[in-house]
């Protein structure tokens, strides 16, 4: 098992991807305690979002489950206590002792202590830096063969910027979602809407209240119809499309940020 709880590789430009969901691996004190199955803890997870960070120089990846430790909520919430933390799922044989979870709030602050570090390197080499948060949720809740949520509150990639100042952003917002829009995915447009599902989580926030005129952290959540979220197997004929969709917005975010700091000033 990765001793380390996220791997980050740090490279040009100011364009940041991370994938604080992506990883499924428990430490041992954690394993022995969790009621919950792999399959079950995979559902929940944000399997197969780690490879699309590649469209970013920059990547930082979690390497371990969020039922170990959340790094997308807030410190207090992080550690899932109780069935209401976690989508009403038996968490726990046994309550975890103290020390587990002191162990896995000292992880999170780690994490929280690098990716400053890693902004804050950004920001002195370009001025600036855009952050995309990337997750994806699921829309099959009543079971394998029940009916798909409903398509109106539920968009295939939800563009969540609820944490940021949206007035000084909303050229970058914008051109973002224009651009995901209009790309030309298999033949038709991707769904993309703003702050419909979810408006950004933690991490988009902290992000945002360290480094208010220099830092965008967009959260951009795709609907699981690119794979079997009950399964956790992939759709071979889908999946491979997203990372050239959301490359393609790349120029336009650096382009956007540039002129977002310029009139800032």
């Amino acid at each position: 098992m990765n001793d380390q709880l996220w791997k980050i590789i740090e490279g040009e430009g100011p364009i940041i991807a991370t994938a604080i969901h992506d990883g499924h691996q428990l430490r041992e004190e954690v394993a022995s305690l969790t009621a919950l199955s792999d399959e079950e803890r995979l559902r929940e997870e944000d399997p197969y979002t780690g490879e699309w960070t590649k469209i970013a120089g920059t990547q930082v990846i979690a390497t371990r489950s969020r039922f170990e430790v959340d790094l997308n909520r807030a410190r207090d919430k992080a550690v899932y206590a109780k069935p209401a933390d976690a989508w009403g799922l038996d968490l726990w044989k046994k309550p975890p002792p103290q020390a587990l979870l002191t162990r896995s709030l000292g992880e999170y602050d780690a994490f929280y202590a690098e990716l400053s570090n890693v902004v804050a390197r950004r920001i002195r080499l370009f001025g600036g830096v855009v952050v995309l948060d990337l997750h994806s949720y699921n829309h099959r809740r009543d079971g394998p063969d029940g009916d798909l949520a409903e398509p109106a509150g539920n968009p295939e990639v939800n563009v969540g910027s609820g944490t940021l100042d949206r007035t000084r952003w909303a050229p970058l917002i914008d051109r973002f979602i224009t651009e995901l829009r209009g790309y030309d995915f298999q033949g038709r447009s991707l769904d993309v809407r703003e702050n419909v599902k979810f408006q950004g989580g933690n991490m988009s926030r902290w992000i945002h209240e360290n480094f208010p005129d220099e830092a965008c952290s967009l959260a951009v959540e795709f609907k699981k119809f690119f794979m079997d979220e009950w399964s956790g197997k992939i759709d071979p004929r889908v999946y491979p499309a997203i990372s050239p969709a959301l490359q393609s917005t790349v120029r336009g975010l650096r382009e956007s940020l540039g002129q977002v700091l310029a009139g800032g000033r």
